[in-house]
């Protein structure tokens, strides 16, 4: 593996995460290894890997959730072990398409996220200044003529754009994505990359950092990359300098093809197909 490189697309006073010589273990296993990478502040990743690569443990210690065995985890200016845990994840945004919330609308969802619950709760004091931040980022991700979509009744997309304007209604320093397109089609994919792009668009100063198994999934607003193999880091850094064919193919042991078509990365194997009949 090699040593990780701070990010040149921008040059910050302060980075958002700092994660130095860090190596998780838990009994037998080893999920990641001599792990370091810096993410400045302001500046939208992409973390690509191979299953079991150690991408998800990776975010998990940035959203303050996975404490290392040895080497240290800075987030927005704190350590982990030296801080006050809950009150540090207030200031992050985590989305997992994977979560499940309570059968309610798509307004009353992205509220619930003020209380940090997974249902509306009727006896919290939701403020006008809430329910206003709530339309603002329903319009923000495409869903403001759907808000009163119930949990049910939304398709996997819609889902995943509600949970991401929830993770934001408490205006978080830090947005964490966790395999956001996880189960969606063309146009959901497709979709939730244009609310990607705008959100980062029009919250300049919000860090983001997004977990993929595929280079098509990058949105085109990113600005760098993290490429996690066999629990370390294999290569970071600005896109233009590290997303390169000869790093795809030793990230996913195959030769690769790479191509870049109105800002966004495709990947293909450089392997000439078979005709068959």
């Amino acid at each position: 593996m090699t040593e990780s490189t701070t990010s040149a697309s921008t040059t910050p006073n302060t980075n958002a995460i700092v994660i130095d010589d860090v190596t998780i273990r838990r009994g037998p296993n080893t999920l990641v290894e001599n792990f370091s990478v810096t993410i400045p502040t302001g500046t939208h990743w992409a973390v690509l890997g191979p299953n079991g690569a150690g991408k998800s443990t990776m975010l998990k210690m940035a959203g303050g959730r996975l404490y290392p065995t040895t080497g240290t985890v800075q987030i927005l200016g704190e350590e982990l072990g030296r801080t006050a845990v809950q009150e540090l994840q207030k200031r992050i945004g985590y989305v997992d398409p994977k979560q499940r919330l309570d059968d309610l609308t798509a307004e009353e969802l992205v509220l619930s996220g003020v209380s940090g619950s997974n249902g509306y709760i009727q006896r919290f004091e939701y403020t006008d200044a809430h329910r206003a931040r709530t339309a603002e980022l329903l319009t923000l991700v495409g869903m403001d003529h759907r808000a009163d979509r119930t949990w049910r009744q939304m398709s996997q997309g819609e889902k995943a754009r509600t949970l991401i304007a929830r993770a934001l209604v408490t205006e978080p320093e830090m947005l964490l994505l966790d395999e956001p397109s996880t189960g969606l089609d063309l146009p959901g994919r497709e979709t939730l990359l244009r609310v990607v792009d705008d959100l980062r668009a029009a919250m300049p100063g919000l860090t983001t950092v997004l977990i993929t198994h595929h280079v098509e999934e990058v949105a085109a607003s990113t600005t760098d990359v993290l490429m996690v193999k066999d629990g370390g880091v294999l290569a970071s850094g600005p896109m233009e300098q590290v997303m390169t064919a000869e790093n795809l193919g030793v990230l996913y042991d195959m030769d690769v093809q790479l191509e870049r078509v109105r800002g966004r990365w495709f990947a293909f194997s450089d392997v000439p197909a078979t005709a068959t009949d």
